[in-house]
């Protein structure tokens, strides 16, 4: 569009005005009397967001106005929007009584179960409250009658009709929206209403004819110059005052920098960092831990094995027989063994490893006697479920502590230390089992969205454990973190899979894990 101040009575000369054809289809429509954006993107049959750029540019250009107002609605909540599915708790109790008349409470969700009604204990307790209220429900000791199923259908019906409006996104009176949120089956949710009215020049462009559907022109090809194209096409201009976009800069992953952090506070501690392989013989992941050859753990559900099932190598037979002996009768620990014949073969198998003790199995084979700290801070690989507390590849922070005088205080006292200077708060420790230490110990923190998450197990290395790998007369306090569910603790998160996200977005807008230590 064009307006010149031409003409010999100073009067604006009009051009014809191109607009691209989504902008003229939504011009039509608000001059139609169409105003609601929503409703706009419901003709054009496409989402609000997919307009949005659109009617920035005809606002732009002076021909629309936009509105933008905000209004609460009403909405039901994940727990409304199932009971919509399978029924409210009172209308499945009600089912149950119209069967029987009358049962006992403890036995109503298997009394549900047996007509082919899923109730939940806890929705049991509310579907009875429920019926009470309204009066179609008494109680006998702990047997509940009922005494008239109209009041409890009428309940029932009124309740369900609420929340279905609701959900149709209609309006209900007051007091329907006060029982639904105080039984917390809907919400209040602020939504934006946007709006968007005829300018007046639209409107007089409108009148003269002057509104026409025509091309978009970015960039002048001589095709469109040729065939005249360019003659009923709208020329998008360039605003050169804008700021070019500037290229994010490079930053390591959250969770990386957090690793490297803990790595920082350990050495400063007087641990030294060991490395092992991801591969593993099962004879370091399992056999040199004490863990019997048929230990559930190391069956196909807890273990990844290598396909084909290939063996590994390993030619100090010494040491084989040492734990063979340990494994069977014992040998010199103390210990009366497992009892069973243990294989060597299947000693050398490799899977994934299921913890970083594998390290330290091969540490202390290493280095042998002595007075040394340690820790690895790598993967480990486990079958679990993906979900926001679990994940089949995660990391873990082992760690041992060697010497004459070690003492499972000084494995308490490093978890305290660690969780201080990484400012997490109260450990609550009790005792727990694990096939390699004795006495153990299980560390809980405390996460602000999660609970009480456990993340700091360990314990002292039995004599099974580290005799046979000539540490006679002396101690080993180890543990195994779980580093990950620090990590979402210190970095404010509460799903396990951000650790590993490779949304850029995300990586550049979460802050930097300031641990307190690093800040003194």
């Amino acid at each position: 569009m064009g307006m010149d101040g031409g003409g010999g009575n100073g009067a604006p000369i009009l051009e014809t005005v191109y607009l691209p054809p989504r902008q003229k289809r939504i011009v039509d429509l608000v001059l139609g009397g169409v105003h609601d954006v929503d409703a706009i993107a419901d003709s054009l049959g496409v989402k609000r967001e997919d307009l949005m750029r659109d009617i920035e540019e005809l606002r732009a250009r002076g021909l629309l106005v936009v509105e933008r107002r905000k209004h609460a609605v009403l909405s039901p909540t994940e727990e409304g929007r199932r009971y919509l599915e399978e029924g409210l708790p009172e209308e499945r109790v009600l089912k149950v009584l119209s069967e029987k008349n009358s049962v006992e409470r403890s036995r109503l969700p298997e009394e549900a179960a047996r007509i082919g009604v899923k109730i939940s204990p806890r929705e049991a307790g509310i579907g009875l409250a429920q019926l009470a209220r309204a009066g179609a429900v008494r109680f006998e000791g702990d047997k509940a009658v009922l005494v008239d199923s109209s009041a409890g259908e009428e309940a029932v019906g009124k309740v369900r009709e609420a929340l279905s409006r609701i959900a149709a996104g209609e309006t209900i009176g007051e007091d329907e929206a006060r029982v639904l949120r105080r039984r917390k089956l809907a919400a209040k949710r602020e939504y934006t209403r946007i709006e968007v009215r005829p300018t007046e020049l639209l409107g007089f462009l409108q009148e003269r004819g002057l509104l026409r559907e025509g091309k978009v022109i970015t960039i002048l090809t001589p095709e469109d110059i040729e065939s005249g194209a360019w003659r009923e096409a709208y020329f998008k201009p360039f605003d050169l005052s804008v700021e070019p976009p500037r290229a994010g800069y490079g930053r390591k992953h959250p969770y990386l920098e957090f690793l490297d952090w803990i790595r920082e506070i350990l050495v400063a501690m007087g641990f030294e960092e060991m490395k092992g392989p991801h591969v593993e013989l099962e004879l370091w992941n399992f056999d040199a831990l004490f863990q019997a050859q048929d230990h559930p753990a190391r069956e196909i559900h807890d273990t990844y094995f290598v396909k084909g099932r290939p063996k590994g190598r390993f030619d100090d037979h010494e040491y084989m027989e040492r734990v063979s002996r340990t494994h069977m009768d014992g040998w010199e620990t103390g210990s009366r063994g497992w009892g069973y014949r243990w294989d060597p073969e299947r000693a050398l198998r490799l899977v994934l490893r299921t913890q970083t003790t594998a390290v330290s199995m091969r540490t202390i084979y290493e280095r042998g006697p002595g007075e040394y700290m340690c820790f690895s801070l790598d993967r480990v690989f486990r079958p679990e479920n993906l979900d926001a507390k679990h994940s089949m590849e995660f990391y873990q922070l082992e760690g041992i502590i060697v010497g004459r005088r070690v003492t499972f205080r000084h494995l308490l006292g490093f978890f305290e230390e660690m969780a201080r200077r990484l400012g997490l708060g109260e450990v609550k420790v009790k005792p727990a089992y694990f096939p390699f230490t004795e006495p153990s110990v299980e560390g809980f923190i405390r996460h602000p969205h999660l609970g009480w998450i456990e993340v700091f197990p360990g314990g002292m290395f039995r004599p099974e454990v580290i005799e046979p790998l000539g540490l006679k007369g002396y101690n080993v306090a180890a543990w195994g973190i779980g580093v990950d569910r620090i990590a979402m603790t210190v970095l404010g998160i509460d799903d396990i899979r951000l650790l590993f996200t490779q949304d850029v977005e995300w990586i550049r807008r979460q802050p930097r894990p300031l641990i307190k230590e690093m800040l003194r």
